[in-house]
Order: structure tokens, then C-alpha cells, then sequence
């Protein structure tokens, strides 16, 4: 067991959550994210209280925090240079470059943790909202 699993815990409710937004969101035709965040007290990785499906970029800038790290699973239909349609899930790993470094110790040793439960298969490192709107080109949209 790696010692990122015996500190950090996901709830199984939030583990099913995980699961289920991946399958659910592999054949969208639209974008679909949900914001992950870690309690400072229990070091549990979880989705906001109200369990926001986000279906834009925009919208993800909007409720992403100033000073405060946070995971994005993001599934992203897109046309590729080929003309072929494809749907990546990917992780977008926002560390603001304004936040603490206890934040920035507490999210990084969480990263490759939330990363295998969570079987995305790109991580993304952004360090502020309006790097969102490169995602498209770095996930080679044609």
C-alpha cells in the first residue's frame, strides 16, 4: 500500500461517483467536469456538497478558486485533425501559483493518488482559470 493511499481517502460514495462519471461521460457529445477538492482536516479527496456537473469551460473558470488548488476531471468531445471524433478523460491539476505552500505540498502528494482511482488518462498542469481556454489545443482539437 503507498503511503498516498493511507493518508488521503476517498469515501465509497465518492469512489462510485468516480466510476460512474467516467462511463457515463465516455460517449457524450458534449463536455462534461466535476471540481475535486481535499478537506484540510480529514485529508478527503470530494466533489463539491452540491455535486456540480460542469458543461463548459467557462463555467469551470468561474467556480475554480483564487488561492486554492483543486483536481478537475474533465471528459472533452472533440474532432481531431483527422476528422475522426474523440473523448478524452483527462485530469486537470490546478495549482494557482498564489496559493500557500502547505496547499501546494497538500495537493501534490495527493496527485498521482487521485490520478489511478479516478483512471484518467492525461494530467494537465494549469496554473490559472484562463489556461482553461488552451485545454482544447493541448488536447490536439483540430
Amino acid at each position: 500500500m503507498s503511503s498516498e493511499s493511507r493518508l488521503y481517502t476517498f469515501s465509497d460514495a465518492t469512489k462510485q461517483h468516480l466510476r460512474k462519471f467516467r462511463l457515463g461521460t465516455s460517449r457524450s457529445s458534449d463536455p462534461q467536469a466535476v471540481i475535486y477538492y481535499i478537506d484540510k482536516q480529514t485529508k478527503e479527496i470530494k466533489q463539491d456538497e452540491e455535486g456540480t456537473v460542469y458543461k463548459s469551460l467557462e463555467e469551470i473558470a468561474d467556480d475554480l478558486p483564487d488561492h486554492s488548488p483543486r483536481f478537475v476531471l474533465l471528459s472533452y468531445p472533440m474532432t481531431l485533425p483527422s476528422g475522426r471524433l474523440s473523448v478524452p478523460y483527462v485530469m486537470l491539476y490546478y495549482l494557482p501559483t498564489t496559493c500557500n505552500s502547505e496547499l501546494r505540498m497538500l495537493y501534490a502528494g495527493a496527485k498521482e493518488l487521485m490520478r489511478n482511482t479516478s483512471e484518467v488518462t492525461k494530467i494537465l498542469d494549469l496554473e490559472s482559470a484562463e489556461e482553461l481556454e488552451e485545454v482544447p489545443e493541448k488536447l490536439g482539437a483540430a
